[in-house]
């Protein structure tokens, strides 16, 4: 096995590692580019180069130690070349959620006082000239995609060929120049700001260090090997800390090969045609694949139905006995494994929320080998993790290494409590933010916001953030995030809040997954015209409904939904309402949604809606709707249920 640890000590910065790779490893494959169908590689000295020269060209624009460098657009190899770039010379890379809105690059680029934005094409350019004096400290764009650009013509923006020109040209014009940038790079220097996903409107930055980032990276890799022969597919946003910790620390120290899709629109084709060994998705990810299967089974044969059941009821009934079926294997799983793009796989993860038990069991049956992974931003990522031979859906694992060290700080009665972690390579602080590093940060020891506890096997569990968790007026308590996840299952349920802290009883506002429920209701034969209007039909209801009592059902009385509605809209982060990494915002929901969590808790059975949502090309639609709220006891509406079956 590769000595990550020995690999780090050699070379302690990204452009120390790539230089490293490309002068050991120069001809060997690094990176992947789907373009115009077709996929572009790019070895360890190609990668290499592109740095170089992204590095010497803002020399030569003036850029140094100390700036900031943004990064915008889709994950591709010039957004990593670019953030090296930064590190080697002594820069601090910013890195920008591609669908972010206006104010919050304005806001974060006036926050870090950046000078230059390598982005991508002219959707991202077309952002960052609407922000104008919002940002006056930006003095260059850099963009990769000529498409459209054409048009503009300020003078901060260059292309990004011009730029490589200039670099190269300075490159030939001082040979020893890079060699001696690389050089000066300084591992516990700050090289990242990382946005956190908290749940207030601006981000914080956790200021990260390359040498921290890499030894952490050969921590992991200690615990879950990757090599130079293991494929990985870039899907999640590069502004995300685990995709910062793969993308590039993991990438770099352990050599695995970085493939970047064509398009979002494209994802899983690209992903099918590479096959990675390793994957990474975001709950909301597998929760979105697990419904697609279940929605391509409504729509197949009676007899490939059949046999789905079989294999799913086989697949789980192994599971429950640590194994893996046979016959599930052959009437389902292999081919939908090779279907999906998982048939090479050799790990899985999910991480950044909490992905529910049934989702989690769904593809472990099918022979997925998903595991759980926690962490925080300024824990630079994950540090706890599931073991091969030791996963259990209602845990996150154990800490990856010794030199991790985990414990629950004022626990209650059962064991529950904040959890509290430290480490040798955290983060450096929140950056321009003493107060707030302060806050979190105590004798070292990091305080997550999370309550978990130790099981009888020592793994750690988490139950919800502690802000979170909430406690009925007859005094029950409940974790919304769990009940949530539960919901989350049903491949019509895209989105749910539970609601009831300090009421009598609980009640869920529900968001539906339109591309499977449209399919549904065009196949029943059931007119509409759009979102809202799909979401208010009796049938849909009657649908979802069946989906909320099947999840009472595996609750305990004290914790089952009593009333629930289906929202006008999907919730959405442009509205605040969502993180950047697609966790619920409660304090912007109770805010938002105040008249019509009342109007729920008051027993109405509809709500009259007159609102106006805007989109985020800046356009406008008024939606006038009447919002139903289903009492699931009440006898009336069992009735109306069945006449919409």
């Amino acid at each position: 096995m590769m000595d990550y640890h020995a690999r780090v000590a050699e070379a302690d910065t990204f452009p120390k590692m790539l230089r490293l790779n490309a002068k050991q490893h120069g001809k060997d494959i690094a990176l992947r580019e789907k373009d115009l169908g077709l996929w572009r590689v790019f070895t360890w000295e190609d990668y290499h180069s592109r740095t170089r020269d992204f590095a010497l060209g803002m020399i030569e624009l003036g850029l140094g130690k100390g700036d900031v460098v943004g990064i915008i657009g889709d994950n591709r190899p010039d957004w990593v070349a670019a953030e090296i770039a930064a590190h080697a010379i002594g820069a601090m890379s910013l890195g920008m959620y591609r669908d972010a809105l206006d104010e919050e690059v304005a806001y974060l680029l006036n926050y870090g006082e950046t000078k230059i934005v390598f982005a991508e094409d002219e959707e991202q350019v077309d952002k960052l000239l609407g922000i104008g004096a919002r940002a006056p400290h930006l003095k260059h764009i850099v963009y990769s995609d000529p498409r459209g650009m054409r048009k503009y013509d300020d003078p901060r923006l260059i292309d990004v060929q011009t730029l490589v020109a200039r670099g190269r040209a300075r490159a030939e014009l001082d040979p020893g120049l890079y060699d001696a940038l690389v050089d000066a790079t300084d591992g516990e220097a700050t090289a990242v700001l990382c946005t956190t996903s908290g749940t207030t409107a601006n981000p914080k930055l956790a200021m990260l260090a390359a040498g921290r980032l890499l030894r952490h990276c050969a921590v992991y890799l200690a615990f879950d090997p990757r090599g130079p022969d293991d494929e990985y597919v870039s899907v999640l946003p590069m502004p995300w800390i685990m995709e910062q910790i793969y993308a590039i620390g993991k990438g770099l120290v352990s050599r695995m090969k970085v493939n970047f899709v064509e398009e979002p629109d494209t994802m899983m084709n690209d992903f099918r045609e590479i096959a990675p060994t390793f994957v990474l998705f975001a709950p909301r990810l597998w929760e979105s694949i697990a419904a697609d299967v279940r929605a391509r089974v409504m729509d197949a044969s009676p007899l490939k139905q059949k046999m789905y059941e079989t294999g799913m009821k086989a697949g789980l009934a192994a599971l429950d006995h640590g194994r893996h079926s046979v016959v599930g294997d052959l009437l389902l799983y292999r081919s939908l494994r090779d279907r999906l793009g998982f048939s090479r796989l050799r790990s899985a993860a999910t991480g950044g929320a909490a992905l529910g038990p049934d989702t989690f069991r769904f593809f472990r049956a099918m022979g997925v080998p998903l595991r759980t992974m926690y962490g925080q931003t300024e824990t630079l990522g994950v540090y706890a993790m599931h073991r091969e031979d030791a996963v259990d859906p209602d845990t996150t694992g154990v800490p990856m290494g010794d030199e991790i060290r985990i414990r629950i700080e004022r626990p209650d009665a059962n064991g529950v409590g904040e959890v509290v972690v430290t480490h040798p390579n955290m983060f450096l602080g929140f950056y321009k933010n003493e107060a707030a590093t302060r806050a979190d940060v105590h004798d070292g020891w990091l305080h997550s916001g999370d309550a978990g506890y130790f099981n009888d096997n020592k793994q750690l569990v988490i139950i919800d953030r502690i802000k979170d968790l909430a406690e009925t007026s007859r005094g029950d308590r409940f974790s919304p995030q769990y009940i949530e996840n539960k919901l989350k299952f049903s491949p019509y349920v895209a989105e749910a809040v539970v609601l009831g802290a300090g009421r009598d009883r609980l009640a869920a506002m529900i968001c539906i997954r339109y591309s499977i429920i449209s399919k549904w209701a065009e196949k029943k034969r059931i007119s509409f015209t759009t979102y809202t209007d799909l979401a208010s039909r009796p049938e849909v209801y009657a649908l979802i409904r069946k989906e909320v009592e099947s999840v009472n059902a595996t609750l305990p009385p004290t914790q089952r939904i009593s009333r629930f509605m289906l929202l006008y809209k999907e919730l959405d982060a442009d509205d605040g309402e969502l993180t950047r990494t697609r966790k619920v915002r409660r304090g912007v929901i109770n805010e938002k949604y105040a008249d019509i969590i009342e109007a729920i808790y008051a027993g109405k059975p509809n709500i009259d809606i007159d609102t106006v949502i805007r989109f985020q090309d800046g356009t406008t639609q008024r939606i006038r709707t009447t919002l139903a709220v289903v009492d699931l006891g009440l006898p009336h509406l069992v009735k109306t249920a069945e006449a919409a079956e």
